[in-house]
């Protein structure tokens, strides 16, 4: 797409905002990408990760659990280290400026609110809390990563790369050895506040957002493929209703061909054009 054309789209998607504000936003992994957490899904929308961990598997296997730890353990560094992007900040800047009624993230890294946007649901949870299966205690994961390379020294100067949504790509053989703190309360299992593949995301959640789309005049999408079903309801249902449906996204969405603008832009590029146009017409 040349530079001309860019920027005729942009300022096309300003107009439009502006005519119908009351934003509703879905925001995806390529948001954070550019705070350094890698995505689940290449521009074409398939696998580039390590397969994620099944909610049923987690449930039943202190195997799978095991080695969700293990990884997670190294991981949870470097997740909790990023900070926003400047496309968490300008869409920030879009809800102090009136035009961002609601934001529904599939992200579950909390740098949306870490940038300061307040009209926030985190659809698919928020991997800083984790929560007991049996008493449902809830514990924040940085103290439990404390007590995760307390019990096992062995394994915290394990060589890793980061994966998507705070994982490790890391090789573990025997696992036998690998202590799972217990729930302080209960002596349960502790699972991430987060919904795994495979998982639900829970109804009341589902029925927010769509409360939230009740209101709003416009969906935009952000740095999503849409791949999943949980946020491409959101996008039917708009359409299904006439909203405009826009989006901001490098590479192929589950949604291609209904968009009425559509940016092959990333996040943070984008969205830092577009905030001043919608600033200069306020």
């Amino acid at each position: 797409m040349s530079h001309y054309r860019i920027g005729d789209q942009l300022q096309k998607m300003a107009q439009l905002i502006v005519a119908k504000p009351d934003l509703f936003v879905i925001s995806g992994a390529g948001v954070s990408t550019e705070s350094g957490i890698p995505a689940y899904r290449d521009e074409q929308g398939n696998w580039q990760a390590n397969t994620p961990i099944m909610h049923q598997d987690f449930l039943c296997s202190e195997q799978v659990r095991k080695r969700y730890w293990i990884r997670s353990m190294a991981g949870w560094p470097h997740f909790s280290r990023a900070r926003p992007s400047a496309g968490h900040r300008a869409l920030c800047a879009m809800e102090s400026a009136g035009y961002l009624q609601f934001l529904v993230t599939q992200n579950v890294d909390r740098l949306h609110q870490q940038a300061g946007s307040r009209r926030v649901l985190d659809l698919h949870g928020r991997l800083d809390r984790i929560v007991c299966l049996e008493c449902s205690r809830v514990e924040l994961r940085r103290d439990f990563q404390d007590r995760l390379e307390q019990l096992n020294p062995d394994y915290v100067s394990l060589n890793s790369r980061l994966e998507p949504d705070g994982d490790a790509d890391i090789r573990c053989g025997d696992v036998r050895d690998f202590v799972i703190p217990s729930c302080l309360a209960c002596t349960g299992n502790y699972m991430p506040e987060v919904v795994f593949y495979g998982g639900s995301v829970p109804k009341g959640r589902v029925k927010k957002a769509y409360a939230e789309l009740q209101e709003s005049s416009t969906l935009l999408v952000v740095g999503s493929s849409l791949m999943t079903y949980s946020v491409y309801q959101f996008c039917r249902a708009a359409a299904q209703k006439g909203l405009p449906v826009l989006a901001i996204n490098k590479g192929k969405t589950r949604h291609d061909g209904q968009f009425q603008i559509k940016l092959e832009l990333n996040c943070s590029d984008a969205l830092s054009k577009l905030l001043p146009l919608l600033t200069d017409r306020k």
